[in-house]
């Protein structure tokens, strides 16, 4: 056997010995740091190990075939400074793509567990490409306090999708350091005071912003990838979002940041990205697990070539034993050591393919993640569908603990409030959380998390003020977004000085927010939406870093008409019960008083339209079960008009001593639109005319 401190003879003090193969990555022994990574089909390993910052190594540690235990290669170096080094590894072995291996010994590869990554810390900053990503050995240590994370019943939520950068970018928001997570927590009470109490962060993992080749053709600025979903680091807080430049602050500002919503009672729901990597496909970039062992870590065909389910490039390889330990062991990391209430799956059906790319029944990592004892309160999120045609909202893999991204609650909701026909009996099943697709499966109502819009598609703004996309700017021939948007302009495209249009779009708007907080299920909100952000009609703003794609803290403030009515309308929600269910809502008479616990009606009690030509929608909560549920025991009515004239809804009848308040009404301008708690108006008449697009909420209690 050779003496193994000659291999770092000529190193000083460095000497090396045995590693251990478990924790993968590189973790803390003392008087040094232990190395471990696998690959199943290298036939060398070569442990780089640099200067902090600086561009060749000081040292190459090859790695003798005793080291390697199993596909495991590890080795313990002692003597070194943590925090004064990087790393990386070169992995020699067959480079044959045709039989999906692509080693090439000259390239130094980056460690898929490593806990932090090397690079410039500022956001776009200048990257020198001749310089490989590397690894840094994360100091592991923060003062948590008292936090815990916050596990809220999930039928409690009300969800704020946001992007990290975007909340504090826009000089409005007067922040020392914009857009960054240290930025994010100064505004943490303008969230709370909104209502939310879930943020969903998109990605905040490790992702290159520089990889976007193309330009903008209408400007000649280069493009980025802004959202992030081509993740590098999959254990690796983005370096770009921290305030400072130096070695761990992204780990310890993320934490601080994780630690005051939870102090602010606000969860936090990451976004995470299994689906495929930052390589892409056969022309990609190789930075880490092509380079490791491919035909692991990815898809192939039986060419060697990239399977490309994702639109991405490549598919991750989920359900292979090794790379489904990879993800089981990155959740885990975030949900320990930064206190995660949650996470959301990219394009989550990937998850659920064999290795072949074939839809499994019962797929191991999604059950895995689901009866996972580290993972059992965190919350799942499925986006349930994928690039690759395999749509699963209502039927995704749940074990009794997946949630879903309702694609059909988005789309059926945009339908109704444009007015299309033939969509209202579908929309009573997406208010009643969609029982139609979770309640034979014995899933719950929260298994629905609703959204009108997201990152992904037009702006709620947008929605009601273009027909089409308008995505040149992307560079992309406007081929890119999807076309299937479902918007409606209100009579002109884009912005206008038309008053009647303006107030209309205002109005829709509204109608929008009140379907999606009257809805049975998890609500989901798209950052800005709440005071009518605009992306000029670009449906797929994913490579923009510029201001119109940011937050505009001067639009958001208290009184700001929609921020105004969305604010009251929250509070709402969360002061009646009955709109928050566990359970799905029964429509006949279970807690006596004679009034189920939803009813529905039309422009006559208890005689509801659901036909194609139809354009409107009521129902009634009943009191007897909001009380049965801790509430104030009122009922509660909502009424849609989405058709182009008003409309007289006659009201059911109360029990005696209850009379119908108005709450709101979308036809009216703020403040009048949505009155505070004791300042509802008395209805004297048992009707009410509900304008052409427009909605009301009423509440039948007591008079005062």
């Amino acid at each position: 056997m050779p003496d193994k401190s000659a291999l770092l003879r000529p190193h000083g003090d460095l000497r090396v010995s045995y590693g251990h193969p478990l924790p993968f990555g590189a973790s803390h022994i003392r008087g040094g740091v232990n190395f471990s990574v696998f690959s199943a089909h290298a036939t060398s390993c070569v442990l780089v190990l640099f200067a902090r910052g600086e561009e060749e190594p000081f040292v190459e540690v090859p790695l003798p075939e005793e080291y390697r235990m199993g596909d495991v290669w590890a080795v313990s170096v002692h003597g070194l400074d943590s925090q004064d080094i990087e790393y990386g590894f070169r992995f020699g072995g067959p480079c044959a793509p045709q039989d999906g291996q692509r080693f090439d010994p000259s390239r130094i590869l980056l460690d898929p567990y490593a806990r932090e990554i090397a690079g410039d810390g500022t956001w776009n900053g200048p990257r020198l490409r001749k310089m490989p990503f590397r690894g840094r050995v994360s100091a592991d240590s923060f003062d948590w306090g008292h936090s815990r994370p916050l596990r809220r019943d999930e039928s409690e939520m009300v969800i704020y999708e946001m992007h990290v950068r975007s909340f504090t970018a826009h000089e409005s928001s007067r922040s020392k350091s914009p857009g960054t997570m240290a930025a994010m927590i100064d505004k943490i009470p303008y969230l709370k005071a909104l209502g939310v109490n879930c943020v969903e962060l998109m990605p905040i993992f490790e992702f290159d912003e520089h990889e976007n080749p193309r330009t903008n053709p209408l400007t000649g600025e280069p493009l980025c990838n802004y959202w992030g979903y081509s993740t590098l680091g999959f254990f690796s807080p983005k370096a770009g979002f921290a305030s400072r430049s130096v070695h761990g602050s992204q780990v310890v500002e993320l934490k601080a940041l994780i630690r005051a919503l939870h102090e602010a009672d606000i969860e936090v729901i990451l976004d995470v990205v299994f689906n495929h990597t930052g390589e892409g496909g056969e022309g990609g970039p190789t930075y880490s697990f092509r380079g490791i062992d491919n035909s692991t870590y990815y898809m192939l065909d039986e060419q060697g070539r990239y399977k490309n389910y994702s639109g991405c490039g490549n598919t991750v390889n989920c359900n292979h034993p090794v790379v489904r330990g990879f993800v089981i062991e990155c959740l885990r990391y975030w949900a320990s050591e930064f206190h995660v209430d949650g996470f959301r799956f990219d394009l989550a059906s990937i998850l659920g393919r064999d290795r072949a790319g074939e839809p499994l029944a019962n797929p191991p990592l999604l059950e895995a993640l689901a009866y996972d004892p580290v993972l059992a309160e965190c919350d799942l999120i499925a986006e349930a569908w994928d690039a690759g045609g395999l749509y699963q909202v209502g039927n995704f893999p749940s074990y009794g603990r997946w949630m879903e991204w309702n694609g059909k609650f988005r789309d059926a909701a945009r339908k109704f409030l444009k007015g299309d026909p033939g969509v209202v009996a579908e929309m009573v099943q997406r208010i009643m959380g969609s029982p139609d697709l979770y309640a034979e499966a014995g899933r719950k109502p929260s298994a629905s998390v609703n959204f009108i819009t997201c990152h992904d598609g037009f702006t709620l703004r947008d929605l009601f003020s273009y027909n089409t996309k308008h995505n040149l700017e992307n560079g992309e021939d406007n081929q890119d977004g999807t076309d299937d948007n479902n918007s409606w302009n209100c009579g002109v495209e884009g912005e206008t000085e038309d008053p009647g249009i303006n107030a209309l779009r205002r109005r829709q708007q509204k109608n929008a927010l009140t379907l999606l907080f009257v809805s049975q299920g998890v609500p989901m909100l798209w950052m800005g939406d709440e005071y009518g952000r605009t992306q000029n009609g670009n449906n797929n703003a994913y490579c923009h870093d510029k201001p119109w794609n940011w937050f505009d803290w001067s639009c958001a403030g208290d009184e700001e008409p929609l921020s105004r009515y969305l604010r009251r309308l929250i509070a709402f929600r969360k002061a009646h019960p009955s709109l928050r269910q566990r359970e799905f809502l029964a429509s006949a008479d279970t807690v006596g008083g004679g009034y189920p616990d939803i009813s529905w009606h039309g422009v006559t009690p208890w005689n509801p339209d659901w036909s194609a030509s139809s354009h409107t929608l009521a129902f009634m909560l009943c009191g007897h079960h909001e009380a049965a549920c801790g509430g104030p025991g009122h009922f509660l009515y909502c009424a849609f008009n989405m058709y182009s004239e008003p409309l007289e809804f006659a009201l059911p009848v109360l029990p005696p001593g209850r009379h119908w308040h108005r709450v709101a009404d979308t036809a009216l301008e703020s403040p009048d639109d949505f009155r505070d708690s004791g300042e509802e108006v008395l209805l004297v008449e048992p009707k009410a005319v509900v304008r052409d697009r427009s909605a009301i909420i009423l509440l039948g209690r007591e008079p005062r």
